[in-house]
């Protein structure tokens, strides 16, 4: 055990794999800080630059993107009043009104140090919850691993969006996109239509950067307006801030750390909820709500670490269970596929020295994050001035370049460019893409699981209740969708 722990530390600490954290998060920050450029989108185009590195390089890139993401949407959320992210809109709660006051450099020094902190206890808590994890989930087996996707699916259908049903019906697209291409079990061709490039299935690598990136793209060209970059210029572009000041929030970054876990770590909530979560959480405890809104850092501190605490929150499912937390690692899954990874029980036993050596990676990363952040910061304001004239085409180009290079297929332009306008007419409906991507990534595990217990049963439907591990997550799953039906019936005042 010291062994393999010693050997993935000495592995990351290769020049190679610093610097790769190091762009990582540079690149992270960069998509996080530019509204309308998502960290998951980010991470979606930087999975092509990563086809000729190694695993453990591939990931030190990606990790630290993630970590990257979450940060950066804080910037512009706090000096120009503009989230860089759904769950930066917290953020904006107390930050904007910080630097209305000249008070930016001690919002965004708060939002950084807050993060790091976050970052450190959630990576933490991944590396003994997902080291314990895995050891339970080797006790799964087919009736197990399929009542565990359904549990997921129900969740992330339930929790993406503002309905249910839209919600229903994307991931079962999703889950049906996913059995295009030669049945497992027989190899028969499946809603191939004689097409020889879909027997292998539709390209993983097509599909998300179509669905997030160009979709994302069309949304942006379609409301391309120069947009003022410098609403606060009376503010500093810094991030200073006094230990005693980041002491007397502490309280408030640790209990928003584990919210951000928490709330990370079940299957579609993600970062948005887990910061409004800790946001209200840390109002309802303070001695002076009423400061709140106003302009006041506890708020700031609050939301940014749970933000971020839900990258190690997150992690969990998908290293231990093979189940992405959110939509940004159901992107990270697809990751591990095409370099040849499963995540899941199976890699803490085939590979435990990768997941030590991920483990590793992101401490580092957490290190570098106020290193770079410091410097993001003071560039923002150039970074912004980049028209979305000159910036979308140049990202559209490496939408196409990376597609095409992964397979050398012209099929996947065009599967990139359907998803991509499926994805477009999608948001413009308010449907939501996570419970799509989630769905497709799980459908090879929750199909083969299924057809394996009916096999192992001779057909009998009671094998999905024959072990306590998946009554549990049948249980799970029916109050999950009680839970859900009520909380929608009650929106809708029914």
């Amino acid at each position: 055990m010291e062994g393999e722990i010693l050997q993935s530390v000495v592995s990351v600490f290769s020049v190679l794999n610093l610097v790769a954290i190091f762009v990582g998060v540079a690149f992270g920050i960069f998509m996080g800080a530019i509204p309308g450029l998502t960290g998951t989108m980010g991470i979606a185009l930087i999975i092509p630059l990563t086809y000729g590195f190694s695993p453990l390089t591939a990931f030190c890139v990606l990790l630290g993107a993630y970590k990257g993401c979450l940060f950066g949407g804080s910037i512009p959320a706090i000096l120009l009043n503009t989230p860089g992210s759904p769950a930066a809109a917290a953020t904006v709660l107390d930050g904007y009104p910080l630097a209305q006051k000249g008070r930016g450099s001690e919002a965004m020094g708060m939002a950084l140090w807050a993060s790091v902190i976050a970052d450190v206890i959630a990576t933490i808590i991944l590396v003994l919850g997902a080291v314990s994890l895995a050891k339970l989930a080797t006790n799964f087996g087919p009736p197990e691993f399929a009542t565990l996707v359904l549990f997921a699916l129900l969740v992330v259908a339930g929790v993406s969006g503002n309905s249910l049903s839209k919600g229903l019906i994307t991931a079962s697209l999703g889950f049906l996109f996913g059995t295009v291409g030669l049945d497992p079990m027989v190899a028969t061709p499946r809603f191939t239509f004689d097409n020889v490039n879909l027997m292998n299935g539709i390209s993983l690598m097509a599909m998300l950067i179509g669905l997030f990136a160009v979709s994302e793209l069309l949304i942006q060209a379609e409301n391309l307006v120069e947009k003022q970059t410098a609403k606060q210029a009376n503010s500093k572009a810094s991030s200073s801030i006094s230990w005693l000041q980041i002491r007397g929030s502490l309280k408030t970054i640790c209990r928003g750390s584990f919210i951000g876990v928490v709330l990370g770590a079940i299957p579609g909530l993600g970062a948005t909820p887990a910061a409004f979560l800790s946001y209200s959480e840390a109002k309802r405890k303070s001695a002076t709500p009423e400061k709140f809104g106003q302009g006041e850092l506890e708020g700031v501190a609050a939301a940014e670490s749970a933000n971020n605490a839900t990258c190690g929150g997150a992690l969990i499912p998908l290293l231990a269970l093979g189940v992405p937390g959110d939509v940004t690692t159901a992107v990270l899954m697809g990751a591990f596929l095409i370099h040849g990874l499963a995540p899941g029980p199976a890699l803490f036993s085939e590979d435990i020295s990768l997941i030590y050596s991920l483990f590793v990676v992101l401490f580092i990363a957490s290190l570098f994050l106020p290193l770079v952040g410091k410097v993001a910061i003071k560039l923002f304001f150039q970074i912004t001035r980049i028209p979305q004239r000159v910036l979308l085409p140049i990202i559209a180009v490496f939408c196409v370049v990376g597609v095409y290079g992964f397979n050398n297929s012209t099929v996947d332009l065009w599967i990139m460019l359907g998803f991509g306008l499926l994805g477009y007419v999608m948001r413009k409906l308010d449907f939501p893409l996570a419970p799509m991507m989630i769905g497709f990534v799980l459908e090879p595990v929750g199909e083969q699981a299924v057809r394996q217990a009916l096999t192992l049963s001779e057909g009998n439907w009671l094998i999905f209740v024959s072990t306590p591990l998946s009554v549990l997550f049948l249980t799970l799953s029916v109050i999950s969708a009680v839970v859900i039906f009520r909380r929608n019936t009650n929106k809708n005042g029914v």
